[in-house]
């Protein structure tokens, strides 16, 4: 377990080209295609490396412009905006074969004292009540493919479900899921490392949950993030259990819109997702 999240944070760290200019390797998750997760987290780990270490990311706002191909290393390219009193603002993009395939802007802040408020965490059941994903795709046997099982198996985040998923069965349920993650091991006290492997996290879960409503399965569409934005509000360790609380508003014209908040498991908010994605019926 230890190997897979020392990997995830040695694929998340990018090779340094120039002052601005950043390089990372690929590596396939289910596809071909380069999973969001890994362009969000690396495309983090740019931008952190030309702010001033007081500063922390707060957000963050990307579009996946043309899907990566895990073949080939992706070069990162750093836009240092403005360096103001209290906010720093960067742009950075990610290129393959000469073309952008995802743009993203990012802000970060020196710590502020202020006001401070929040909604309260979901009640649902806590982490040692419940089951982890490879669990599940064990019980599951024959039902699942061995290539899922081992794509989970060698996943270096580990998730416990609160409701049991139905991707894989046409079953009409309501556009909200919960979902306990974390490292399966553990991480340095940077805590910027933190930030990115739950950027890379948070692409998860997202888009099969403006499926549940539908009675369609993985089988049946065409899934792909187009955009994806997160705020961090709170201080945060990865290799801790956190609380994945996702619902889709709407979904349309082959878009399906979701939002997650995560929370410790002290009921902190610690960060908040947005995404909209393809889901796209195959004919």
């Amino acid at each position: 377990m230890k190997d897979l999240v020392q990997k995830l944070v040695d694929h998340i760290t990018l090779e340094k080209i120039d002052i601005n200019i950043f390089r990372g390797n690929s590596q396939a998750v289910s596809s071909t295609r380069v999973f969001g997760g890994q362009v969000l987290a690396q495309a983090l780990h740019a931008v952190s490396n030309t702010v001033e270490p007081n500063r922390t990311i707060h957000s963050m706002h990307a579009y996946f412009i043309l899907p990566g191909n895990t073949a080939d290393k992706i070069t990162y390219i750093v836009d240092r905006v403005r360096d103001g009193g209290s906010f720093t603002t960067r742009r950075v993009r990610a290129i393959q074969y000469g073309k952008d395939i995802f743009v993203m802007a990012a802000s970060f802040q020196k710590e502020q004292p202020g006001l401070d408020h929040q909604i309260d965490m979901p009640n649902i059941p806590f982490p040692d009540d419940l089951v982890t994903d490879q669990e599940l795709a064990t019980k599951m046997g024959d039902f699942i493919s061995d290539k899922f099982k081992e794509m989970i198996r060698v996943r270096p985040i580990e998730f416990k479900p609160v409701e049991m998923p139905d991707i894989f069965t046409p079953i009409k349920s309501s556009p909200q899921q919960h979902v306990w993650l974390r490292a399966k091991g553990k991480l340095s006290d940077d805590p910027r490392i933190h930030q990115q492997v739950l950027a890379y996290a948070s692409d998860y879960n997202l888009l099969t949950t403006a499926m549940r409503p539908h009675e369609v399965t993985l089988k049946d569409l065409q899934l792909a993030s187009l955009d994806h934005a997160m705020w961090f509000h709170r201080s945060f360790r990865a290799d801790d259990w956190l609380l994945y609380a996702l619902e889709s508003p709407s979904t349309s014209n082959s878009r399906g819109f979701t939002r997650g908040n995560v929370f410790n498991q002290e009921g902190q908010l610690v960060a908040t997702v947005v995404q909209e994605g393809l889901i796209r019926k195959i004919k």
